[in-house]
């Protein structure tokens, strides 16, 4: 299903509400003037709050992608999309996609 290209200034965050960001954006593809990101590069997750029952801090701290768009690649690797999902580690839950570009979409 084609869904929207996500950029290097996307809001993801993780399901805590730790925030999200491309630690190595595409610099070959722009979208409204930003970079596009791939699949295999994993993000980095700041701030997130997650502890669990037992009171000890677990939180996220990288996102790594496991769905991505099937025919758009760039450089041999496969764009992110808004409807993609991510694993964070090292707790296993996933990534909420907030908010991208409008304009341009892949499959």
């Amino acid at each position: 299903m084609p869904g929207y290209l996500l950029h290097q200034s996307a809001t993801v965050l993780c399901m805590h509400g730790g925030q999200a960001q491309a630690a190595v954006p595409n610099p070959r593809v722009k979208v409204s003037n930003m970079l596009t990101v791939q699949m295999p590069n994993p993000w980095i997750v700041a701030g997130c709050p997650f502890t669990t029952p037992a009171a000890v801090p677990l939180p996220c701290v990288t996102a790594q992608w496991v769905t991505s768009a099937l025919r758009v690649k760039s450089r041999g690797m496969p764009l992110l999309l808004q409807d993609s999902q991510a694993v964070c580690a090292p707790n296993g839950t996933g990534v909420n996609i907030i908010v991208t570009q409008l304009r341009v979409k892949a499959q």
